[in-house]
């Protein structure tokens, strides 16, 4: 068995979608980045390839590419997924949390979840998205932007 911890951080800014755990979210900005920016599956992306000693997304996602520009963060955690598979371990469970101020994203916890696990291939009950707030502390207090922590234990099949 082994497990993983991943961590994403992007700043909010207009004139962007603010995707988090595949699922849109209705919010006046959006994050920030070179791919749609979700921080919640780059973070779960990091944990498992951290788990698998593979590194973290920028090994294999690079920013520097103009190929991953704009692209949808689910394809990254599907071939991460395959990754997972191809060196023979499967996922025990997986444990998030989104750490924002703003918008109010209770209502979609389920459904980022549910995505999350569809993609991963694997019962929803093995995937768990909480929320946080920073309690009005700092960069995300201010609204500035959204974080996500990730960790996962995988075992070998």
């Amino acid at each position: 068995m082994r497990i993983g911890i991943g961590y994403d951080i992007h700043r909010l800014k207009e004139g962007r979608s603010l995707i988090l755990g595949g699922i849109l979210i209705p919010h006046t900005q959006g994050l920030e980045g070179h791919s749609d920016a979700d921080a919640l599956t780059h973070a779960v992306c990091d944990s498992l390839l951290g788990a698998m000693n593979e590194g973290d997304l920028g090994r294999y996602y690079p920013t520097s590419d103009p190929e991953f520009k704009n692209v949808d963060s689910l394809e990254m955690l599907k071939g991460v997924g395959e990754k997972l598979a191809q060196r023979g371990f499967h996922l025990v469970n997986l444990d998030t949390v989104i750490i924002a101020q703003a918008p109010r994203l209770g209502s979609y916890l389920s459904d980022m979840a549910k995505r999350l696990a569809e993609v991963l291939d694997v019962s929803p009950d093995l995937v768990s998205v909480k929320v946080k707030s920073s309690d009005h502390i700092g960069a995300i207090g201010r609204t500035e932007g959204i974080a996500s922590q990730a960790v996962c234990l995988i075992e070998s099949v």
